[in-house]
């Protein structure tokens, strides 16, 4: 409705994730690049988490329309709560294997054999486990045990895993030691800030024709970060609401008056509230990495630096509990032997 108005080519706030979107954020510019170097070593974990809305199939997205279909086979898995037999199941299914009243053995070696094949016709594979905080730990720990099928020297399967911040809790868990052991960057999105939010919407409305109409004000862009919080997806919904409210009143100018209008009436509609700002989190997912270009960021330095110096304070305090304990006896002994 509003396209017509305002002379766009098509929506530019469709909620379906689309690569010519993408908004190079800080943290998805850093994102794409932990992809991107992942892609490249071939093997190991790479692992993007993230709240709701935030941008992670998005980053797939992107990630997809950059790959040569000559060099890399990839395939996308959204996972549901499965267990380690049916996770083998959709893997195989989304190379485009046979995986129907298949034992697990042979579906390991329905697999071994197409990754196989693909290497001797110089393809790298690439597996993206989109929702992957729905994965119970075996099926966590059966791709992992994907990760372990070698040719000529070289890793078979490369796998990305995208979840939400469930996702990081379960890798840190104590049964996850060897999964930790094969991630090789992680780095954890966060919303946009009030800036960035600004140059996401401009940017998706330059990709459909915008030329300045409508005109949006700075006090409606603050309206809308603060009904958004920066979240993407919701980002989307209202501005997306916004123009049609825009286009409906025949407006040139998008004021601060009428953004918190429309918040108002999506609030009304549809339960929506401006909720306070999270708590920002700019550590990177507390995993053991891989040293290279990407390793771990600096904020995660730092955490595994407060971790090592928690656990010294901890031995400290046991030391001092020790000594304490050896001079009471100590005193107990020279007071027996006063007895005497």
């Amino acid at each position: 409705m509003y396209e017509t108005f305002y002379g766009l080519t098509e929506k530019p706030f469709q909620l379906s994730p689309q690569a010519k979107f993408f908004f190079n954020s800080t943290a998805h510019k850093r994102a794409m690049a932990y992809l991107r170097y992942g892609l490249q070593q071939g093997e190991g974990f790479i692992v993007i988490t993230g709240g709701i809305g935030t941008g992670k199939t998005m980053l797939v997205q992107n990630l997809f329309a950059e790959l040569d279909s000559s060099d890399v086979v990839a395939a996308q898995l959204v996972s549901t709560q499965v267990n380690e037999d049916d996770i083998l199941r959709l893997v195989s299914g989304a190379f485009g294997l046979a995986s129907e009243h298949l034992t697990k053995a042979a579906l390991l070696q329905n697999l071994g054999a197409f990754l196989a094949a693909r290497q001797a016709e110089g393809k790298r594979v690439l597996l993206v486990v989109d929702e992957a905080q729905n994965l119970p730990d075996r099926s966590i720990e059966e791709l992992r045990m994907l990760s372990n099928y070698q040719g000529r020297g070289k890793a078979l399967l490369q796998s990305f895993l995208l979840g939400q911040n469930e996702l990081r809790d379960t890798l840190q868990g104590p049964g996850m030691e060897q999964v930790r052991q094969r991630i090789i960057a992680a780095q954890h999105l966060q919303p946009l800030n009030r800036e960035e939010m600004e140059q996401y919407i401009e940017h998706r409305l330059t990709q459909v024709g915008w030329s300045g109409d409508p005109q949006i004000t700075s006090e409606a862009y603050d309206a809308l970060y603060q009904a958004s919080n920066g979240v993407p997806r919701r980002v989307n919904t209202l501005a997306d609401r916004l123009l049609l409210f825009g286009g409906l009143e025949e407006l040139h100018e998008l004021t601060g008056d009428h953004a918190r209008q429309v918040v108002e009436e999506m609030s009304k509609e549809i339960g929506w509230q401006s909720r306070p700002a999270p708590e920002i989190d700019s550590q990177e997912p507390r995993f053991a990495v891989a040293e290279g270009p990407v390793s771990m960021g600096l904020e995660a330095r730092v955490a595994n630096l407060e971790s090592k110096v928690a656990n010294i304070s901890k031995e400290l305090k046991r030391s001092h509990r020790l000594m304490r304990k050896l001079l009471e006896l100590q005193m107990e002994m020279d007071g027996s032997k006063d007895d005497f």
